[in-house]
Order: structure tokens, then C-alpha cells, then sequence
């Protein structure tokens, strides 16, 4: 890893059918070795207590300050985890989240401010998530709202190559987290 991520222990919550080989967090990967996965039991049904214990099992693992980079429902399921307990989590990326009312799991979902720094990048044509709803959760969540313009899903499908302005919105998050430790 490079610069600001150097600190930071970067965790990669991919959703439904776990992000395949040209998608950008599997291409961040790639790029980025030292990123880990949280892998799934089931990746084709979503299951969020489970998928978020799976988030809770990977960071319980390592106490260092943490960066989840997540993604449709591995968005969710890092919101459900972090929000339940931060401990270690220095800040979230969620990465065109699934609406939780298509997976009824909203009111499973904090309707607060969540309790770590985050940005929610949204799409204007996102079948996913309406760019409008996108905007609502990441009020509610007090994420700092990115519109991506028309990028559908946000995911392999999209083209994005190693989508750089994602990996702009991590570096961005992680000179906040720094900056933020440095001014206490």
C-alpha cells in the first residue's frame, strides 16, 4: 500500500456473488495485495445478521484501525457491524448500497448517524438503489454523499478498469481519519 493507506488495515465487503474478476474491488485487490476479503458462506443469499458476522469475525481478528470498502449488500452488512460496534473501524466507503427495502432489512439498519467518518458513492441509474433513496440513507447515516453520475451498479458491468476516483474517495477518507487522529 501507498501513502495514506499505509496505517490503515483495508477491509474489502463485496456484494451479491462477491464482486468477480473485473470488478474494481476485486481489481483493487490486485492492486493492493495487502487488502483482505471478507468472504461469505452463502454469497448468493443475503443474509444480513450472517453477512454482518462475518464482518464482525474479519475485524475481530485484527485491532488495527480499519477502512471497509464495501460494496451494494456488503455495504449494508458493514453498516449493520459498524454500527453495532466501531471498535477498530477508522472509517467506511459504501460503494452503491443495495436499498434495504428490497432485501427487508431496514428496519434492521441504524436511522442514525453512524458512528465512524463515511462516504456513500451513488449512481443517477443505479437499478439497485434510486440515486434519491441513495442520498436519503446516506442523510440519515451522516455519509458524506458522492453522486457518480450515470454509473449503473457501480460494479463490473459499469467498465470502470481500477476505477480510480473510487480509490480517490478512499485516499480522501483516509487523510480525514489521519487528520482527524492528529487534531486530538
Amino acid at each position: 500500500m501507498t501513502g495514506s493507506l499505509d496505517q490503515f488495515r483495508v477491509l474489502i465487503a463485496p456484494g451479491l456473488h462477491n464482486s468477480g474478476p473485473d470488478h474494481w474491488q476485486s481489481r483493487w485487490q490486485r492492486l493492493f495485495p495487502a487488502f483482505e476479503r471478507v468472504q461469505q458462506d452463502d454469497w448468493e443469499v443475503p443474509d444480513l445478521p450472517r453477512w454482518s458476522a462475518r464482518v464482525d469475525e474479519l475485524r475481530s481478528k485484527d485491532k488495527r484501525p480499519t477502512l471497509i470498502v464495501a460494496h451494494s449488500f456488503g455495504a449494508l452488512a458493514t453498516v449493520h457491524s459498524v454500527a453495532r460496534d466501531p471498535e477498530s473501524v477508522a472509517a467506511v466507503l459504501l460503494v452503491a448500497p443495495a436499498d434495504p427495502d428490497k432485501f427487508n432489512v431496514a428496519a434492521l439498519l441504524p436511522q442514525h448517524a453512524l458512528p465512524v467518518p463515511s462516504i456513500m458513492v451513488g449512481s443517477t441509474n443505479d437499478p439497485w438503489m434510486a440515486a434519491p433513496r441513495a442520498e436519503l440513507w446516506a442523510r440519515r447515516w451522516h455519509s458524506r454523499f458522492i453522486n457518480g453520475g450515470p454509473l449503473g451498479h457501480i460494479n463490473a458491468e459499469s467498465s470502470l478498469g481500477d476505477w480510480p476516483e473510487g480509490l480517490e474517495s478512499l485516499y480522501f477518507l483516509a487523510g480525514q481519519v489521519h487528520n482527524d487522529v492528529l487534531s486530538t
